[in-house]
C-alpha cells in the first residue's frame, strides 16, 4: 500500500487534524472523505510484494527504515482501521493504537496479552460491571488473581490490598478506572505509576487506565505515567449510540504485542465501524465540550434539590480534599457523568426514573442524548450487595450521562420527575 504523507501532528491541534490526518484523497479517486474499504482481502501487485508483506506481518524480519506493513487481509489491517488508529493517537499523544469491536474486546485482549498464569492484577473498585465480571470470573480460569482496592482512598489502600508478600511479588499490572464508575471517585495515576516501579523488582509492572468516563479530551493518562490507556469507544469517541467499539493506546512495544494477539483472537473492529468512528472524531471536541457544560448546570441544580441527598460530580470537589488535588493534577474538566442519591431508596429512584421524559432510561453513556440508569440493579447488578455498599453503590443512586440537549430542558425534565 502506498502510504500517504501525514501532516506533522504538532503543527495543528487534534480537533483540526480529525478531518484529514493520515488520509490522502488522491489515493482514493479524490474522495474528500475516506471511503469504507469493505473488503476481506487485498490484491498484491506481485508475488515478491506478497512475500515481503507476510515477512513483516509475522515478524520474520525487521522492518526497513521506510517500509510499512502492506495491506494483506482485513483481520490484520485495513485502511479505515489504520487511519482511525493514527487519528486516535493524537488525542493522547500515544505512539501506537489498536482498535477493537468493543470496549470489552480491548480490555480482554490487552490483559490476556500482558498477564500470565500466576500473576496478580491489582485493580481499583468500583469498575464497569462487565470489567468487574471479567476480572473476577474469567481471568481466574487462567490462574490470574484479581485483587481490588477502593478508589478514592489513596495509594495506601492499594498497597494494603497486596500487603501479603505472596501477592506483592506477583503483581504484574495495576488497572484503574478513574473516575470510577459510577461514583466518580478518583485514583492518582502518577502514584500508581510510582507503585508499579516499586513493585517491579527487575520486571515490568504495567499500569493500565480505563479513560472512558473523561474520554480523550479531559484526561491523558499516558502523560502521567500509564503504559496503556483503554476506551470503550462506544461512548464519547463514537458518541451517537449507534456503534460498539473499543481502543487501546500506549507505547509501540506494548501495542505491537496487543495487536498481535488481536490478529489471532479476531477482536479487531471492521471497516464500517472504523469509518463511523472517524466520522464521530470530527465532532468529538464540540460534543464533549457541550456535554461538559450541560453537566455543570445539571449537577448544580441537583445539588440544591431537597429530594437529592448527595451529588457525585467532579466539578463539586472542594479545595483541600485529596480528590480535588488529584482532579487538578490530572483532569482538565469534570466531564459529563453525574451520579446522585435520591432520598427514599430504590422505590423513590425507580419512581424518578419512570417519570423522565426527555432523558431516556438506558445504560451506556457519552452519547448525544442524555441517559439515566440505576447502577445497583442494572450496570452493576452482578456485584454482590455487600460489595456494592462497600464500593459506595447504594439502591438510592442514579447515574446520569448528560447529552447535548438544551440544559434548561434537561433541568425541567429532572424537576418534573423529582416532583
Amino acid at each position: 500500500m502506498r502510504k500517504p504523507k501525514k501532516a506533522p501532528a504538532g503543527a495543528f491541534s487534534p480537533e483540526s487534524l480529525m478531518m484529514s490526518y493520515g488520509y490522502k484523497p488522491e489515493l482514493s479517486e479524490g474522495a474528500l472523505k475516506c471511503p469504507i474499504f469493505q473488503t476481506s482481502t487485498f490484491v498484491f501487485r506481485n508475488a515478491r510484494e506478497g512475500k515481503a508483506f507476510f515477512e513483516l506481518a509475522y515478524g520474520l524480519r525487521e522492518r526497513g527504515p521506510s517500509e510499512a506493513l502492506g495491506l494483506i487481509y482485513s483481520r490484520l489491517n485495513n485502511p479505515d482501521l489504520e487511519i482511525l488508529e493514527e487519528r486516535l493517537k493524537l488525542w493522547d499523544g500515544a505512539q501506537a493504537c489498536a482498535v477493537f469491536e468493543s470496549g470489552m474486546a480491548a480490555i480482554s485482549t490487552a490483559l490476556l496479552e500482558m498477564l500470565k498464569p500466576g500473576d496478580v492484577l491489582l485493580y481499583s473498585e468500583p469498575l464497569y460491571g462487565g470489567t468487574d465480571y471479567f476480572f473476577r470470573h474469567v481471568l481466574s480460569r487462567f490462574g490470574i488473581t484479581a485483587v481490588g482496592f477502593p478508589a478514592g482512598k489513596g495509594i495506601a489502600a492499594a498497597e494494603a490490598a497486596i500487603a501479603s508478600p505472596d501477592l506483592k511479588e506477583r503483581v504484574a499490572m495495576i488497572y484503574v478506572e478513574t473516575p470510577a464508575n459510577p461514583t466518580n471517585a478518583l485514583v492518582d495515576i502518577q502514584a500508581c505509576a510510582r507503585l508499579a516501579k516499586r513493585l517491579s523488582n527487575g520486571r515490568r509492572v504495567y499500569v493500565a487506565i480505563d479513560n472512558t468516563f473523561l474520554g480523550p479530551l479531559w484526561q491523558h493518562p499516558l502523560k502521567h505515567g500509564a503504559d496503556l490507556v483503554i476506551y470503550s469507544a462506544t461512548k464519547f469517541i463514537g458518541g451517537h449510540s449507534d456503534v460498539i467499539a473499543g481502543a487501546c493506546l500506549g507505547g509501540e512495544d506494548v501495542i505491537r504485542r496487543v495487536r498481535t494477539l488481536r490478529t489471532f483472537l479476531g477482536t479487531m473492529t471492521g471497516p464500517w465501524t472504523g469509518w463511523l468512528l472517524m466520522r464521530s472524531l470530527e465532532t468529538l471536541k464540540l460534543r464533549m465540550t457541550c456535554q461538559m457544560k450541560n453537566a455543570r448546570y445539571v449537577a448544580d441544580y441537583l445539588k440544591g434539590h431537597p429530594k437529592v441527598e448527595r451529588v457525585y460530580y467532579l466539578g463539586h470537589l472542594k479545595p483541600g480534599t485529596p480528590d480535588y488535588a488529584i482532579y487538578r493534577k490530572q483532569c482538565s474538566a469534570a466531564g459529563s457523568v453525574v451520579s446522585f442519591d435520591v432520598r427514599g431508596g430504590e422505590t423513590a429512584a425507580f419512581r424518578f426514573l419512570d417519570r423522565l421524559e426527555l432523558i431516556k432510561l438506558a445504560v451506556s453513556l457519552g452519547g448525544t442524548e442524555s441517559l439515566a440508569e440505576h447502577p445497583a440493579t442494572m450496570t452493576h447488578a452482578d456485584v454482590a450487595r455487600a460489595e456494592q455498599l462497600r464500593m459506595g453503590i447504594s439502591d438510592k443512586m442514579v447515574r446520569l450521562s448528560i447529552g447535548v440537549e438544551n440544559p434548561q430542558d434537561l433541568i425541567a425534565d429532572l424537576r418534573q420527575a423529582l416532583r
